[in-house]
């Protein structure tokens, strides 16, 4: 099997799927032609929108790896969001469809976290349960077997821009105990 990964390419899973499949990978806006001598699409931090034609080439076989809970913090920096808006954290694999995030769910994992974390370290663990996820699920996603189940109702989405009215003191080593929505500076920034 060929398949396309796309977004973090010197993620473990890279080496992991070489393993038994030829790898495709890249980081760049990728084409139509690019997609059609792919068998199977994974998308991990990857910051494009897939155009529908490409989307439709893989029916079925185009995932995304997201580090969030969904339905809840989709889009951009669901890491900051869930501990902003103390929403659920965890990891979601789930189909691609043509929304943002918004694809059947695959698998899902709940990450308890013990609040002593930053926010390079509880996006550091989120990554290495991804990793593990993965590694677990893909046997059963790649041979068709995997459950796909409906996303919940709800949920939130953010955009990149959003991210610019937050003010992080410490940058990504913020404390995650200090990011409550009531505890946070926000900057007023018109669209």
């Amino acid at each position: 099997m060929r398949i396309l990964f796309l977004g973090y390419i010197d993620s473990p899973l890279v080496r992991y799927l070489a393993t038994t499949d030829e790898v495709v990978a890249t980081a760049e806006r990728v084409s139509l032609e690019q997609a059609t001598t792919c068998d199977f699409l994974v998308s991990y931090g990857y910051r494009y929108i897939l155009k529908a034609d490409t989307l439709n080439r893989f029916s079925a076989r185009a995932i995304n790896l997201h580090i969030s809970y969904l339905p809840w913090n989709r889009g951009a920096d669901p890491n900051l969001w869930s501990w902003i808006e103390d929403t659920p954290k965890g990891v979601t694999i789930h189909h691609i469809d043509e929304g943002i995030d918004t694809g059947d769910i695959i698998v899902q994992k709940l990450v308890a976290f013990s609040g002593e974390e930053t926010l390079a370290s509880s996006y550091a663990r989120l990554h290495e349960e991804m990793v593990a996820t993965f590694i677990e699920t893909w046997p059963r996603i790649r041979n068709g077997s995997a459950p796909r189940s409906v996303q919940g109702a709800g949920g939130s989405f953010h955009s990149s821009k959003d991210k610019r009215r937050i003010i992080l003191r410490q940058g990504w080593d913020t404390p995650v105990a200090e990011l409550g929505a009531s505890s946070i500076a926000v900057r007023s920034i018109k669209d």
